[in-house]
């Protein structure tokens, strides 16, 4: 990345903050998925739905609604949506006839790796700042994090690191603002 000289037309804690550098990569990919997916079935919603189904044995709806982080019902009108063209079919689950299976059909598939492709391209373009060794490297690191932060309650743990690092903090507390705990224990008496 470029210091903050090169481009004095914006502060430079910017540079080195997470938030900014995902928020600007996730908001040009959604833009360019968007535009991409603009005639899909549910959009690039549905197109996650159909890339999280499309690979294995059918899976129940509750499943694939936990693993995206989409509430059930909204899940419901997108199997609805991709229904439709008849890129998924849904079936009883054999094993408890309450659940239904989602099943990726052969349009589904040819749909799913036509939009694939395109996608590809958009990534391509998007990471073409690096090295194809570097983009590797980059999703892989990615792929790691998102693994990560999805097997855990991210809130609960993010939580409890903001407060250990609060408790860490020697930082005096500003004016008319409570000491924090540690400054607390430093206090005499």
């Amino acid at each position: 990345m470029t210091g903050a000289t090169d481009r004095p037309d914006r502060p430079d804690p910017l540079d080195d903050d997470l938030g900014w550098m995902l928020g600007i990569v996730f908001r040009g990919y959604v833009r360019a998925a968007e535009h991409t997916l603009t005639d899909f079935p549910g959009g690039p919603r549905g197109y996650q739905l159909l890339t999280a189904a499309i690979n294995g044995p059918a899976r129940n709806q509750g499943a694939i609604a936990e693993e995206l982080g989409i509430d059930r019902t909204v899940l419901t009108y997108l199997i609805d949506d991709l229904e439709r063209p008849g890129f998924v079919a849904r079936r009883a689950d054999p094993a408890d006839r309450r659940n239904r299976l989602v099943d990726v059909t052969d349009a589904g598939r040819a749909a799913w790796e036509q939009r694939r492709s395109a996608l590809r391209q958009v990534e391509s373009h998007l990471l073409g700042a690096l090295a194809p060794a570097e983009s590797a490297t980059l999703r892989a690191l990615l792929q790691r994090v998102a693994c990560s932060a999805q097997s855990v309650d991210p809130l609960r743990d993010l939580c409890e690191v903001v407060t250990q690092v609060r408790a860490d903090d020697p930082a005096p507390a500003a004016p008319g603002k409570p000491a924090g705990p540690r400054a607390r224990r430093r206090s005499p008496g």
